[in-house]
C-alpha cells in the first residue's frame, strides 16, 4: 500500500535491451517498456495510492522477454482529472475496457497490495466477458478476495493515516518535503483503500489461469497464512513464494522480486 513518489522521469541506461516505447494512443498505459522479442505483456497494478510511476525501478531491468504495460489508473499521476470509479468492480470493468485491445500479445496480470484485488477481479471479469484468458494472475501482499478486511484505516484523519502508512514504510520518506504533494497522495490513498476495504468476493469466484502469489516474508500487513488463502481462488495451477522483506519488499528488494517474476513467466 505504499503512496506513490512524485512523478519523475525514467529511461533506461544505454545499451540496455528494451526501451520505453513511444507514446501510444493507449491512456492506461503509461511507462511501458517493451522487449526486443517479447514473449509476454505484463501488466503491471498499483499499491493504493500508486501509479504507473511506482514501477519505474523495474523499467530499468524488466525480465527477458517481458513487455512491462504498467496501468495509470484514474485519479493519479497523468490522469488525476479523470473521476476514480466508485466500487472494485466498477474500477475492473473500466480498466478491461481500457486494455483489452492489447490482448493480442500473450499476456500476464500483475498486481501489489491494492493492485492484487483488482487484478483478481479483471481477471474474473475477462473470463465472465469470454475474452482471452492471462497466461497468469500474479498478487503480491494482499488478503484474498474472499477475507473480511480486519480493520479499516480510510476513515482515519492524515495525521493517522500517515502514521499507519508509516509504520510498515508504506510513504516515501521524501514526500515529507512536499506538504502539497503529500496531502494529495493521502487523498488518493484513502480512496484507494476505502474501495479495498468495501470489496468482497465471497465464494470466491475461481479463475482459469495460473495463480501465482507473492509475498514479504517480514511483511506486518500480510501474513504467509493470508496469502495461502488464495488458494480457493485457484482452479489449477497455484503458487505461493516468499521474498525478503516487508510489504513494500516489492521496491526495496526489485532485483529478487523481478527474477521471481521472470521464472514464474518462463
Amino acid at each position: 500500500m505504499t503512496a506513490a513518489a512524485p512523478p519523475t522521469r525514467s529511461g533506461n541506461p544505454s545499451g540496455s535491451r528494451s526501451a520505453p516505447a513511444p507514446h501510444d494512443d493507449c491512456p492506461w498505459i503509461v511507462g511501458r517498456v517493451r522487449a526486443s522479442r517479447p514473449r509476454v505483456r505484463l501488466f503491471c497494478l498499483p499499491q493504493a495510492g500508486g501509479s504507473a510511476a511506482s514501477f519505474a525501478p523495474w523499467r530499468l531491468a524488466p525480465p527477458s522477454g517481458v513487455e512491462l504495460a504498467t496501468v495509470e489508473l484514474p485519479g493519479r499521476g497523468v490522469r488525476g482529472t479523470d473521476p476514480l470509479p466508485e466500487t472494485m468492480e466498477e474500477l475492473a470493468d473500466a480498466v478491461i475496457d481500457g486494455i483489452s485491445d492489447e490482448f493480442d500479445l500473450p499476456y500476464a496480470i500483475f498486481g501489489h497490495s491494492f493492485g492484487a484485488l483488482l487484478g483478481y477481479e479483471i481477471a474474473v471479469g475477462i473470463a465472465r466477458r469470454g475474452l482471452t484468458p492471462p497466461r497468469a494472475l500474479l498478487v503480491s501482499a494482499a488478503r484474498s478476495p474472499h477475507t473480511p478486511v480486519r480493520r479499516r484505516v480510510s476513515d482515519r484523519d492524515d495525521a493517522g493515516l500517515l502514521a499507519w502508512l508509516n509504520s510498515f514504510g508504506g510513504i516515501p520518506s521524501e514526500l515529507s518535503r512536499y506538504p502539497a504533494y503529500l496531502r494529495y497522495a493521502l487523498r488518493t490513498v484513502r480512496r484507494d483503500l476505502a474501495l479495498t476495504e468495501a470489496y468482497l468476493a465471497p465464494g470466491p469466484e475461481r479463475v482459469d489461469c495460473p495463480l501465482h502469489v507473492l509475498g514479504g516474508a517480514d511483511d506486518p500487513l500480510i501474513s504467509g497464512a493470508q496469502l495461502e488463502r488464495w488458494r480457493d481462488c485457484a482452479a489449477g495451477e497455484f503458487s505461493l513464494r516468499l521474498l525478503p522483506g516487508g510489504h513494500d519488499y516489492l521496491f526495496t528488494g526489485a532485483p529478487a522480486a523481478l527474477d521471481a517474476l521472470g521464472t514464474t513467466l518462463r
